[in-house]
């Protein structure tokens, strides 16, 4: 199917964490929009490879997102060679996505930054008539643009998920193997597990949104300076 939107994650619940509000007002506003996971987590210190699997379907479902995958690049020892960047191009050629979300550039856990290295090299060697050519016609993303995940940066722009909120934490709650979940039972424990975690991700919209004058935002880099053909589209609302 040809996608608007491909989401892009390292990891099974990266994507819903960084990105799921944007996801989910995209698909509310009727784009067809799209997950891929890089890999299955197999290597996480909570959850087997099956169990992420089965969270990330039920999270792309509560998201509304019309296409979801997955490839092998290596949970915990991410690989960014060319059979990798061969297997990311046959997606973003099947898909055709115009606009890509991809994973912090540079973040804590190495396998982001990693992968933002390879979703920015196979958008760009998709487009080459000449690599790979057994997997598909060429084409090439319209734009890169990177979500938020451990690690802050200088957003190029937030985008206003007040709406969708809820939808986000729906999305996030499938994945009960990973993130936090009241009155669950105990298991391993991790950052991402713990309540400071899951408080964080809230407080977070709440501070970008605040920078926007609205309730709750998600922010993104992005590489290149970006088109407004409307300057009344980008003013901020809300109380001044």
């Amino acid at each position: 199917m040809k996608l608007d939107v491909l989401a892009i994650g390292s990891h099974p619940d990266d994507v819903e964490l960084g990105c799921g509000g944007t996801l989910a007002l995209l698909a509310k506003q009727g784009r067809q929009v799209g997950i891929l996971h890089l890999t299955r987590g197999e290597r996480g210190t909570r959850g087997t490879a099956e169990e992420r699997r089965q969270e990330a379907e039920e999270a792309a479902k509560a998201l509304g997102a019309v296409e979801l995958g997955f490839l092998d690049c290596g949970d915990g020892a991410f690989r960014t060679g060319e059979a990798e960047e061969d297997a990311l191009i046959e997606r973003l050629r099947a898909w055709r996505p115009d606009l890509v979300l991809a994973p912090s550039m540079s973040d804590r856990h190495p396998d982001h930054h990693r992968s933002w290295q390879l979703v920015q090299s196979a958008s760009f060697y998709a487009g080459l008539r000449n690599r790979h050519p057994e997997g598909g016609p060429p084409f090439r993303p319209g734009a890169v643009f990177a979500y938020m995940q451990h690690d802050s940066f200088e957003p190029s722009f937030i985008v206003d998920v007040s709406s969708v909120w809820e939808t986000k934490l729906e999305a996030l709650r499938a994945y009960r193997s990973q993130l936090y979940q009241t009155g669950a039972e105990k298991k391993a424990e991790t950052k991402v597990a713990s309540r400071e975690f899951w408080l964080a991700v809230e407080g977070r919209a709440r501070h970008f949104g605040l920078m926007i004058n609205v309730e709750l935002g998600e922010p993104f880099w992005s590489r290149l300076p970006l088109a407004v053909s409307d300057l009344s589209t980008i003013v901020p609302g809300g109380l001044r």
